[in-house]
């Protein structure tokens, strides 16, 4: 019996979230954009405990709008757990615009390449 091994996809999964990575780092949504699907999410919690979010384009337009580049940011995909045509990630990311990430994608593979559909993330309270 075969098992199935996703060292490709993995790999390519990789790529992906290193888009979304590298537009946080920059300030410059139009990194991250080829990440996403143009139907995906967001959402979060805000400070007031209610749900806040919708379709990406507020993530990009908070990028675009509030953030700085952040040379100084670190961030490490946590785990990437793939099934088929479906994943899902955890990157944890530091010091980006003084903030501090913990970020969930699910994924699908559409066409043969992996994009995000959905973004949830918990933003850490600092020190």
């Amino acid at each position: 019996m075969n098992k199935p091994s996703y060292v490709q996809d993995y790999q390519a999964i990789v790529e992906v979230l290193n888009k979304y990575s590298d537009g946080c780092k920059q300030a410059n949504s139009s990194i991250m954009k080829p990440a996403f699907n143009e139907q995906a999410t967001i959402f979060g919690v805000d400070g007031d405990g209610k749900l806040t979010g919708g379709p990406i384009q507020g993530l990009f337009d908070t990028i675009d709008r509030d953030f700085h580049p952040s040379p100084e940011a670190q961030g490490g995909i946590v785990k990437v757990d793939i099934v088929g045509i479906a994943a899902s990630a955890r990157i944890d990311t530091n010091d980006v615009s003084g903030f501090c990430f913990t970020d969930f994608f699910n994924l699908l593979k559409v066409e043969g390449k992996w994009t995000v559909v959905s973004k949830i993330y918990h933003t850490h309270v600092a020190p």
